[in-house]
């Protein structure tokens, strides 16, 4: 009998599957990550969100922090919301593309303008939670254009800027109560300044002067530098709105990030599970095959025997052989025992056996053992 392939082996299957399992869990939580990474307000990660001081990305403003740094600001991180304990009217806070802002943030930018702040504010979602900073807000318009100057009177916020190049991101179609201080040839305005009780509210349409990629094409670095209000201000990047909380260790990563390395040490768990051993014995090589027909034939014909009424025990045996013989030889129920005898031989009985089934041989253990060998030759199994 040849051994089961491994191939078979049910142990072999299931680990295997289940390690196919867990590299595709593995997999798919890796995709959702890199993918997070490419979503508005998608993780904060090193790729980040749009607009993040964190993100190295092209569409980041991690160059825009370490500008400012350089330049005699002192840059530090808003994480988790954007309550009035955090918000000191001495400083100048950045809040772009933060689409996710909730009113109460935007009612405490608010305050924090009334009160002499300072905010850069813009992108996406601008134009939706700045009606709760200035009274008259701006309407935010998906068409961007891709160079601008400063127009009207000169601003502070761009001095010494001639060009700004942009990524055609987005402009404003109305600037409500705000002044435009950044245009294009064809009109469309990109920044808009303006005070709003005793503070100053900069809204960028378009934040990509700021950002990595174009922060030092034409005047685009000038611009980043003028928009806090001056060196030794201290400028706050508002990070919750990109998925940063307040905790510390893991519990500052974003939500994201928390379940994708959730997700990464379930399937590794699931991999350790299916290469581990199991406990309890050891898994047979092979399935287990019952026993010989004529080892269960010598076991009952010594229980027969113990009874010590023999005879009785073993005639449905020896009934059932004579039908057997008579059926596939043709022979008449009521045949002779010499003719069964001789019909038995001819289907490949020995003489002991044939003798036994039909009735001929001994009552003895011998006796016994014949009829059940006859049976088992009879109905198929080994002899």
């Amino acid at each position: 009998m040849t051994a089961p392939a491994l191939d078979a082996d049910p142990v072999v299957v299931a680990r295997r599957r289940a390690a196919r399992l867990s590299i595709g869990a593995g997999a798919a939580f890796l995709a959702l990550a890199v993918l997070s990474s490419f979503l508005p307000g998608g993780g904060g990660q090193g790729g980040g969100s749009p607009s993040s001081s964190y993100s190295n990305r092209p569409d980041g403003t991690s160059a825009w922090a370490e500008l400012l740094s350089r330049f005699g600001y002192h840059v530090d991180r808003l994480r988790g919301d954007l309550d009035p304990s955090g918000l000191d009217p001495a400083t100048t806070v950045v809040v772009l593309d933060a689409p996710g802002l909730t009113g109460s943030e935007a009612r405490n930018l608010g305050q924090f303008v009334h009160r002499g702040g300072h905010l850069v504010a813009g992108g996406v979602g601008a134009g939706d939670w700045l009606q709760s900073v200035v009274d008259d807000p701006p309407t935010l318009s998906g068409d961007g254009t891709r160079a601008a100057g400063p127009v009207g009177a000169t601003a502070p916020e761009v001095d010494g800027v001639t060009t700004v190049r942009t990524a055609q991101l987005g402009s404003w179609s109305d600037p409500g109560g705000l002044e435009p201080i950044l245009a294009g040839d064809d009109g469309r305005v990109i920044a808009l300044a303006g005070l709003s009780e005793q503070g100053r509210v900069v809204a960028l349409a378009d934040p990509s002067p700021v950002q990595n990629a174009l922060l030092a094409v034409d005047d685009d670095a000038a611009l980043a530098l003028g928009l806090p209000g001056g060196p030794g201000r201290t400028v706050l990047f508002a990070e919750g709105a990109h998925g940063y909380g307040r905790g510390e260790g893991l519990a500052a990563l974003p939500r994201r990030w928390r379940m994708t390395l959730a997700g990464l040490g379930l399937a590794a768990a699931t991999w350790l599970l299916a290469r581990s051993r199991r406990l309890g014995p050891p898994e047979d090589e092979s399935r287990p095959l019952p026993p010989p027909r004529w080892a269960y034939v010598d076991a009952v014909a010594g229980t027969l025997v113990r009874t010590r009424r023999p005879f009785e025990a073993v005639e449905p045996v020896r009934r059932r052989a004579r039908e057997l013989i008579a059926r596939r030889t043709g022979l008449p129920g009521d045949a002779g025992s010499d003719d069964l005898y001789r019909a038995g031989v001819g289907l490949g009985l020995t003489p002991e056996e044939a003798g036994a089934a039909v009735g001929g041989g001994p009552t003895d253990e011998t006796g016994i053992l014949a009829a059940g060998r006859a049976l088992a030759r009879l109905t198929g199994g080994e002899g």
